[in-house]
């Protein structure tokens, strides 16, 4: 194979992407098996909170009182998660209160990972393709054949870092609003959302209730444990 140009990737980064990778797959295991804050239905206390109900009247009650009524039922799970988000199918777990965070970091870390390979291959498909080359010899055949894989993985890293950035993104100003994904879509469903003002047209008006600014709401989501 002495006609075929290659790249060498240094032994420092070559330690450094591994250790990405056996990172990812510790946190991947972690998030299967966590507890994103299941609660029994036992454990549930009545809760009546009127339309009418103000961000004051609700912290009186504490903030234990505010994760109760933020308890919402998962369809796939069939289990009540505490601060519920959404149900991840790629993790196969739910995304509640006491796993967002850890979630939102390993969203984070296959970003890094992703964009790595990307670097780690960019000097590879700078190399000649196999049809610059005399002889179409078995040499060259395998070397077409890895080019094609390691080109297509990284048009599908590329793809994953841009939906994920766009997602991490999201996840970070929710936590800014202090919103879940859940509440933001379906928040028909929950009275504390509607506004106290409705029109003559009967339509109902979105009006978050746990806003309290996004430094406090970041604190409270960053030091939540369920």
């Amino acid at each position: 194979m002495d006609n075929l140009p290659f790249c060498v990737i240094s032994s420092f980064v070559d330690i450094v992407f591994n250790i990405e990778i056996i990172i990812m797959i510790i946190g991947l295991h972690r998030m299967t098996f966590m507890d994103p804050g299941f609660v029994t239905t036992h454990h549930l206390p009545s809760i009546d909170l009127s339309v009418q109900d103000s961000l004051t009247e609700v912290e009186a009650q504490g903030e234990g009182f505010e994760v109760w009524r933020r308890v919402r039922y998962c369809k796939h799970c069939q289990k009540h998660v505490a601060g519920f988000d959404h149900h991840c199918p790629a993790f196969g777990n739910c995304i509640g209160q006491k796993n967002h965070l850890f979630f939102m970091v390993l969203l984070g870390l296959f970003i890094i990972c992703e964009a790595s390979f990307v670097a780690c291959t960019s000097p590879f498909h700078r190399l000649q393709t196999a049809a610059e080359f005399p002889a179409l010899n078995e040499d060259v055949r395998v070397a077409t054949a890895s080019r094609n894989l390691v080109t297509g993985t990284t048009l599908f890293c590329l793809i994953q870092i841009l939906w994920q950035v766009v997602f991490l993104m999201w996840h970070v100003y929710c936590a800014c609003l202090n919103i879940k994904t859940d509440e933001w879509i379906n928040w028909k469903k929950y009275p504390e959302f509607h506004s106290k003002a409705i029109h003559d047209t009967g339509e109902v008006q979105f009006y978050n209730l746990y806003d309290k600014g996004v430094l406090r709401n970041l604190k409270e989501f960053i030091t939540a444990k369920g």
